[in-house]
């Protein structure tokens, strides 16, 4: 077994077990939120904070001198060029309000680069993996099949997913860029979750994709599963994604939803 293929099978083991614990144990009375980070609206819950600590615990039980970068402060240091990059659960409002678009998201780079990554979503009953040069895959109650992003797919005929901040600043911005693209694509969706959204991309239940604001833990695994079924995955005028933007699309789709977006001032709140 290669290095991927040992981190891909435990990245994907950890993150399975981490969605059960979140759904046994999710309160009857709806999650407690431990406190607000950016917004009153950016929440932390207890369970993002318990799952970040069971996910933590049992890489390190195999793989005792890798990194962390954790969304809730699980982050260290390590020494063998393995980095993890998690997400105990995206979309935690979705969590809080029981919601389906959440998901546990897990990568493993290796000096920098993502070479594994598990998202599991589940309330749909979905897993989603994807290698560094292996292609992705859709693992639900049928099996598992290869994952595809549609391509050359024009605007106007394009269905685009994308988020919102929780600054009221960032979501006045975020409004007017809508404004620009709104009226030249099939129609918008907004889920909730960057990496149910990412994922429903490489599904091809999307076409594209774009979000101002979006962390390393958002993007570290959807992005490698977009990438591996086809698509690409960037920035403004090919900068990497990241927090100031990110787009993801298929071939053509891509294209036309980055100069769409481009004079549109985009990085501006």
């Amino acid at each position: 077994m290669s290095l991927a293929e040992e981190l891909l099978e435990l990245a994907a083991a950890t993150a399975r077990e981490a969605a059960r614990m979140l759904i046994d144990k999710r309160p009857v009375d709806g999650p407690d939120v431990v406190q607000t980070k950016s917004s009153p609206t950016d929440v932390v819950t207890q369970m993002d904070r318990a799952a970040e600590a069971l996910i933590i615990e049992r890489i390190t039980a195999a793989r005792p001198d890798d990194a962390f970068l954790g969304e809730e402060g699980g982050t260290r240091p390590g020494g063998s060029g393995v980095r993890w990059v998690i997400d105990p659960i995206d979309g935690t409002v979705n969590y809080l309000y029981d919601l389906p678009d959440w998901a546990v998201s897990i990568a493993a780079e290796v000096d920098g680069t993502a070479v594994a990554g598990a998202v599991e979503i589940p309330r749909r009953g979905e897993s989603y993996t994807a290698m560094l040069g292996g292609g992705a895959l859709l693992h639900d109650a049928s099996g598992a099949r290869e994952l595809r992003v549609n391509s050359q797919v024009p605007l106007d005929r394009a269905l685009l997913s994308t988020g919102f901040g929780y600054s009221a600043a960032r979501r006045a911005g975020q409004a007017r860029v809508l404004t620009g693209v709104l009226p030249a694509v099939r129609d918008i969706r907004r889920g909730g979750s960057c990496c149910v959204d990412l994922c429903s991309l490489a599904a091809g239940r999307i076409d594209a994709y774009y979000e101002r604001g979006v962390q390393a833990w958002d993007v570290a695994a959807g992005a490698l599963i977009v990438r591996e079924a086809g698509g690409r995955v960037e920035g403004l005028n090919g900068t990497p994604a990241g927090p100031e933007l990110t787009i993801a699309g298929g071939p053509g789709t891509f294209e036309a939803l980055h100069d769409l977006l481009a004079p549109l001032d985009p990085l501006q709140d």
